[in-house]
């Protein structure tokens, strides 16, 4: 089994300061084996990829080359796009980026995401945000945000249905007293 935080750990403590520059090149030449990563493993096949890499890139990409060949070896880049994953969260963390997934009933504009960016990094003390839409019609108007374990839900569905439960309950309360009185 894959303990994909050792792949993680071992890439950003080889490349320190340079782990976001390798990561790109790591995802520029993964990006290549793609199609065929389930079925690349072994050492033949790794030192052929390295030979081809090495022939079709600079220096500056070896020890991206290095990485992805023991991976290979190790029968291990199968599990490529979870270890990609891993790295650029590791390193968004280092450097004080928040993930954050929003979901909206709409697609949203640049401006209103701007505002969103500096409302949270003023709020939070984020360097930045990392912003994934997923559009959900579902939610008829609004959006929902979650920004690690926070859940913040300003949809028109969740109002509409925050309202359900008030009038019911207030329903309820006054059955209770006119049973009572």
């Amino acid at each position: 089994m894959i303990q994909t935080n050792r792949w993680i750990a071992a890439f950003i403590g080889i490349f320190g300061n340079n782990a976001a520059e390798e990561l790109e090149r790591l995802k520029a030449l993964s990006g290549v084996l793609n199609p065929v990563k389930k079925s690349v493993f072994g050492r033949n096949r790794s030192l052929w990829l390295e030979k081809m890499f090495r022939s079709c890139t600079g220096t500056e990409f070896e020890n991206v080359i290095r990485f992805i060949a023991l991976a290979i070896r190790k029968n291990c880049y199968r599990y490529i796009d979870t270890i990609i994953a891993g790295i650029e969260k590791e390193i968004d963390e280092q450097n004080g980026i928040l993930d954050i997934t929003m979901e909206s009933a709409v697609e949203t504009d640049r401006g209103f995401e701007e505002k969103l960016d500096k409302i949270i990094c003023s709020q939070t003390g984020a360097a930045g945000i990392k912003l994934h839409n997923k559009l959900v019609p579902e939610l008829l108007a609004g959006y929902r945000l979650r920004i690690g374990e926070i859940f913040v839900d300003a949809s028109l569905r969740a109002q509409l249905e925050n309202m359900k439960k008030d009038l019911l309950a207030s329903e309820q309360t006054a059955a209770d007293a006119a049973s009572a009185g």
